[in-house]
């Protein structure tokens, strides 16, 4: 018994706990649609194993954290961010000035100031040197602190389109990219983009259905993949178990790519009533990015932020976003919560909620967005995604009550992700 007793006491020096009892203000679980008060979170072994009113009388061993003044609720997801760069007057020259190390190491703090948002899900929709899934892979393997990620690999484009790697450099640095390189022209070259991004450790494929604002490319819009491609993409994506997400501002370039079976419409800007009919009747998921579409709106104001190129196309799509979002909500269309953040700060994920309710979506919701919704999404509802028995223990907590001021999702106190704090309470 002293031998017991003495090991105990070793293990609650080294900060190792039999259990971890949350004490919650009010906790909103995602299974109903009002919050729970004076509510206690036992977890163990990285799950939640109990949910009780009141405050149970610890255990000898267990470890105790007092969140009475906040509002707990599960770890948030964000379903399309960047987490190795981040949009800056110079972004385009750093693709020719800067490493992909240096890159990497900056991605390392943009992990840090995602997770301590209360973001513990993230979907990475798109990197260079296959960065995204190299950065996944050492959160995973606990080298640095972040998320869990969801890894798109290099972006799927036609050539010209939002993300072929060549477009606005000099003729003799173009070259002809192809399926290697995320680049399609045939029902043959999409089919070898997916099988290329499977084999480098993708988690799922990212297209760009239309063209984009970032590019250096002039139409912003336009369709670029013919809808044989997207549908030869998405069969194949399938067979390796992958979804499949859309970028697109056009409508047509939308059209395309539900018929074709994508699993999520990325910023939508243009969507007509059409679309809003087809993304219905097929079960697309809308991922609205509002966030990037402030910022950009912001920053084509300023000369010299873009090139000219970009900047025409940032004062037309930005300010657009907002309102799309406000007719697919009213219509009815299934919405998981997404910022585009690496176009906007990383760490500023949280403003995504209050633009989502300025238009009109109730707080509850838009947290829903951001929890069961996005672990919908992602096909991992069984353990993600709500404060359920049973679940990852995902829980993340902030000041006050959110429901009644939505701008209160700023101020995240407390962030656990499997288990394990990473803010507050140490």
């Amino acid at each position: 018994m002293r031998l017991l007793h003495f090991a105990l006491l070793i293990l609650l020096a080294q900060g190792v706990y039999a259990r971890t009892l949350i004490h919650c203000g009010l906790l909103i679980d995602d299974t109903s649609d009002e919050p729970a008060a004076d509510m206690t979170i036992t977890v163990e072994d990285g799950r939640i194993k109990g949910l009780a009113s009141g405050s149970p009388q610890p255990s000898q061993g267990d470890r105790t954290i007092d969140l009475t003044a906040a509002t707990c609720m599960p770890g948030l997801m964000d379903m399309h961010l960047h987490l190795t760069g981040e949009q800056s007057p110079t972004a385009f020259a750093d693709r020719f000035r800067l490493e992909p190390a240096d890159r990497a190491y900056r991605s390392v703090e943009y992990a840090k100031k995602t997770l301590m948002a209360g973001f513990t899900t993230v979907r990475n929709l798109g990197s260079p040197y296959n960065l995204g899934i190299s950065l996944r892979n050492a959160i995973n393997a606990g080298f640095i602190i972040g998320p869990r990620i969801i890894a798109a690999g290099k972006s799927l484009a036609t050539t010209g389109g939002h993300a072929d790697p060549t477009n606005g450099v000099r003729s003799d640095l173009r070259g002809d990219p192809g399926p290697a390189s995320g680049v399609v022209n045939s029902v043959e070259d999409a089919k070898k983009a997916v099988r290329q991004r499977y084999k480098e450790g993708s988690d799922m494929i990212k297209i760009t259905a239309t063209g984009g604002v970032l590019s250096q490319a002039s139409n912003g819009q336009n369709p670029q993949f013919t809808e044989d491609e997207i549908r030869a993409i998405v069969t194949t994506a399938r067979d390796y178990g992958f979804t499949v997400a859309a970028h697109a501002h056009g409508a047509e370039g939308m059209k395309r790519a539900i018929r074709a079976g994508i699993t999520s419409i990325e910023h939508g800007t243009l969507m007509d009533d059409e679309v809003i009919r087809l993304m219905k009747r097929h079960g697309t998921v809308y991922v609205p990015t509002i966030s990037a579409g402030k910022f950009v709106a912001e920053k084509a104001e300023i000369p010299g932020y873009f090139t000219e190129v970009v900047r025409p196309k940032a004062a037309e799509i930005g300010p657009k976003i907002q309102g799309t979002f406000a007719r697919a909500y009213k219509k009815g269309v299934k919405i998981a919560f997404g910022t585009d953040c690496g176009v906007c700060p990383h760490g500023s994920n949280w403003r995504e909620f209050v633009f989502m309710v300025e238009a009109g979506m109730p707080p509850m919701q838009a947290i829903q967005a951001a929890t069961v919704a996005a672990s919908e999404l992602i096909g991992r509802a069984n353990d993600l995604g709500s404060l359920t028995v049973g679940k990852i223990a995902d829980i993340v907590a902030v000041t006050g009550n959110p429901l009644d001021d939505i701008g209160r999702m700023e101020h995240v106190e407390f962030v656990m992700k499997d288990g394990v704090i990473y803010k507050g309470a140490h």
